[in-house]
């Protein structure tokens, strides 16, 4: 006498649950849904928001453009805006390369604290970043009393602009290399250093061409996150026009003017400038994706 058929269980081949095309079934909502809700997301935060500075801009007649956006007063804080973020991504290019060096290839006591350490200027409102590199420089400072005597004076300074850029786009060069640092292959510096070569030659050889695309991404996010940098350069600049004042501070005392028409002229140059920097940024994330897909 045969026992009931009991419930047949799924074997641990049986596929996962498929959709009536027979195709693998979803988690989230199919491509025409999730794409409105992305579409639909992007236009109310981004493309409506730049679309709106767009359009007030084109109120003006292109003289009233041109001269809202070459004034002495504007064009002294491009030079600032520019030349400190250009100085503050080439220090970053140096030093944060040391740091993930250091991170990647050494262990010692403390390197959870001092990597956790890279990350704190992204967790770090730029206020507080700005009030503290004040403190220290400022000319009664822990630092800056040792260093107004000698006639170096960085608080209130283009020269203290550099200084915060410099703070607030550290992590960016980092966290771009670190990870391709980790997996370069050591044998290629093994097989250099058997060959002969010096340590110089090994790293301008071997290790320099694997990491130059984050290298350079790392750069160009460091240059970009500097340009628009706005909080810890106001207390450290000491926002004098034509001397130590960035282009966000113009754009916020035209609009503090009620000179709106100004603000948005001077603020699509800057968004012109930090597009043209994203495309930078992409083409060579895919020109590192393309090094480490034919490595």
């Amino acid at each position: 006498m045969t026992s009931a058929a009991s419930p047949a269980l799924p074997s641990a081949a049986a596929p996962v649950s498929r959709s009536r095309s027979g195709g693998a079934k979803r988690v989230l909502p199919g491509f025409h849904l999730t794409l409105g809700y992305t579409l639909l997301y992007l236009c109310l935060i981004v493309l409506i928001p730049l679309t709106t500075l767009v359009f007030k801009t084109f109120t003006m007649s292109w003289e009233q453009f041109w001269e809202a956006v070459t004034a002495p007063r504007v064009l002294a804080s491009y030079r600032l805006t520019f030349g400190a973020s250009f100085l503050a991504a080439l220090a970053n290019l140096f030093f944060g390369l040391l740091v993930a060096w250091v991170l990647v290839r050494y262990k010692f006591p403390g390197k959870k604290i001092v990597d956790a350490l890279v990350d704190l200027p992204f967790a770090l409102p730029t206020a507080v970043a700005g009030i503290s590199l004040t403190a220290l420089l400022a000319g009664n400072g822990w630092i800056g009393q040792y260093l107004e005597p000698m006639g170096i004076k960085l608080a209130f300074t283009p020269a203290g602009v550099v200084v915060a850029l410099i703070f607030i786009g550290l992590p960016f060069v980092v966290r771009t290399v670190q990870p391709v640092l980790e997996d370069t292959e050591k044998e290629l510096e093994e097989a250099a250093t058997s060959l002969g070569a010096t340590r110089w030659q090994t790293f301008r050889l071997v290790i320099l061409p694997s990491i130059m695309p984050a290298l350079l991404t790392g750069f160009a996010m460091a240059f970009a996150r500097a340009i628009g940098e706005y909080g810890s350069v106001i207390f450290i600049a000491g926002n004098m026009p034509m001397v130590s004042e960035i282009t966000p501070l113009v754009i916020i005392g035209k609009l503090e003017q009620y000179d709106y028409q100004g603000a948005t002229a001077v603020a699509l140059v800057m968004l012109v400038f930090s597009f043209l920097m994203l495309l930078v940024i992409n083409a060579l994330q895919s020109w590192q994706r393309k090094r480490g897909a034919s490595a």
